[in-house]
């Protein structure tokens, strides 16, 4: 592990305004030097990053160890997972604010300043949007989420409550109050092994989530995400549905340790978890997760999740209504290429991609 330099100690000594940064690295020699120094360029006093190497076999080290005179700090590791490494960074940190920044993304300078212009008390969250590069950081003319100008966290509040849902960004995307983190830490031992599924399932419940409209993360698509997909993985969404209702559950147990009721089977009504059902039972229904869960079932599920708050856009709420039906309905071909477009975004032809983007 190494030690800080003298200008990140005096920083330490003072935490009442300190952003941490905390990147979990795995194998991404080709992109970890890249996220290091757009955290070291943040255009904030008082910031201390920490990289947390989880057991990697490529020439990851060296090029962490390079920003060494840098006060970077370094914890190298046997390989124990996403989640694990970032739990040990977090407890190797002293800022108020955090940010579990992923090794392939990096941030804009002027992230902690945005976020500090629109902190209030009682905030858990603040979420920005995100711009999707590719493997050379070239912009491929899309920005995620598409926030509804309304937003607020009186609304995000309650669309989780009812439909484990709301439109946020992965990890990187948010800073996060040590105030807020403290309640979840220590982690639930493999409940997930990625770090945003314990704060995005639980942060509006503890407190307040706060939208910033500004693409101020890169996201980098190289084929080897565990988010977005370049090309259609209809095992991954099989996957991503058993995890998110896992997910749904975790946060009602966590919420009633709070005082705070919400219903574990609230995922039924989310058009998150919908577009993944209807995907998994049009596409790979011997592998689905759900037992005796039918299309039909989910097109009645889907007529609540069309009265309920989900925090989209009004075009955006529509549109996702009528996907469901097409896929639900249509010959399994024309499924695939609906699932292919909602699911791996780069497959989408452009017309489909600027309507997107404008909705």
């Amino acid at each position: 592990m190494a030690s800080l330099s003298n200008a990140h100690l005096q920083v330490a000594a003072d935490p009442s305004e300190l952003a941490s940064v905390i990147i979990c690295n795995y194998n991404y020699e080709k992109f970890v030097g890249e996220a290091i120094s757009s955290a070291l360029n943040l255009d904030w006093p008082r910031v201390e990053v920490i990289v947390v190497d989880d057991g990697s076999t490529d020439r990851s080290r060296t090029i962490i160890e390079s920003f060494a005179s840098r006060g970077v700090k370094m914890i190298f590791r046997a390989n124990r997972g996403q989640a694990s490494a970032a739990e040990e960074g977090y407890r190797n940190s002293q800022g108020k604010w955090i940010v579990f920044l992923d090794a392939d993304d990096t941030v804009h300078p002027s992230l902690i300043r945005e976020a500090r212009a629109v902190m209030r008390p009682g905030w858990s969250m603040i979420q920005f949007q995100m711009k999707l590069v590719d493997e050379t950081g070239r912009f491929l003319g899309s920005v995620f989420p598409k926030y509804n100008k309304h937003t607020t966290p009186e609304k995000i509040r309650r669309s989780l409550a009812t439909t484990a849902s709301y439109p946020t960004p992965p990890a990187s995307g948010n800073l996060l109050s040590r105030q807020f983190l403290d309640k979840i830490m220590p982690l639930q031992q493999d409940m997930d092994r990625f770090i945003d599924s314990y704060f995005l399932a639980t942060a509006p419940l503890l407190g307040d989530v706060i939208t910033v409209r500004k693409p101020l993360i890169s996201y980098r698509m190289h084929g080897k995400n565990d988010g977005a997909q370049l090309t259609l993985d209809v095992a991954r969404i099989t996957r991503d549905l058993r995890k998110h209702i896992t997910r749904t559950g975790y946060g009602a147990e966590l919420a009633r340790n709070f005082g705070i009721e919400v219903a574990p089977d609230r995922w039924r009504y989310g058009f998150y978890n919908l577009a993944m059902r209807i995907a998994s039972l049009r596409l790979a229904r011997e592998n689905h997760p759900i037992q005796n869960d039918t299309i039909l079932r989910c097109l009645r599920d889907g007529v609540v999740a069309t009265c309920s708050l989900q925090g989209l856009t009004p075009s955006r709420h529509v549109a996702m209504s009528l996907w469901l039906v097409c896929v639900a309905l249509a010959p399994k071909r024309i499924a695939h290429v609906l699932v292919s477009w909602r699911f791996a975004p780069m497959s989408r032809p452009r017309f489909v991609q600027r309507t997107v983007q404008s909705a």
